[in-house]
């Protein structure tokens, strides 16, 4: 009969570290974290994913009372659940990656399997499209801020001429 791993908390902090835990790795996509607690939230991550795939309202009633952010469970309904229909479990993976630095505790990443990576936002990847785009906005800012320049150079000149009359 397999146990629960007691991950050095007592039973309430632990199933607040969970909670927060899976919370973070629906709204995210993927953590890292130590590998134990890694294995331990897929059990619990998985449980909610599946949760998510019956689409009842009690269903919802579940994922409301475990989950800790009212947008994560709409992401998950809307979004997570839907990606897995045709999955019959398995949607989180763990990938170890080492000891940390500190204290030698085993790392791991944990994330869900359609999870992409965002795109980073580097000059080599901006297409021409992109960048002429960037450039004909700042131009639109820039008469913007000349225009400013010019209305309160005129309202210092009413103000002066109010002066000397």
């Amino acid at each position: 009969m397999p146990s629960v791993r007691k991950l050095g908390r007592r039973s309430d902090q632990r199933r607040a570290m969970l909670r927060g835990m899976v919370t973070l790795l629906l709204d995210k996509g993927r953590i890292e974290t130590t590998l134990y607690r890694a294995k331990e939230l897929k059990r619990v991550a998985d449980k909610m994913i599946t949760i998510g795939k019956k689409n009842t309202l009690a269903a919802k009633r579940q994922a409301f009372a475990y989950i800790t952010k009212e947008e994560v469970v709409k992401k998950l309904f809307d979004q997570i659940a839907p990606s897995f229909e045709g999955r019959n479990g398995g949607y989180t993976r763990v990938l170890k990656l080492g000891p940390r630095r500190g204290d030698g505790a085993e790392m791991a990443i944990i994330e869900l399997v359609n999870y992409e990576p965002p795109k980073s936002k580097s000059a080599k990847s901006d297409s021409k499209d992109e960048k002429k785009a960037k450039k004909s906005k700042k131009a639109d800012d820039e008469p913007k801020a000349d225009e400013k320049k010019a209305e309160k150079a005129e309202a210092k000149e009413e103000d002066t001429e109010a002066e000397e009359e």
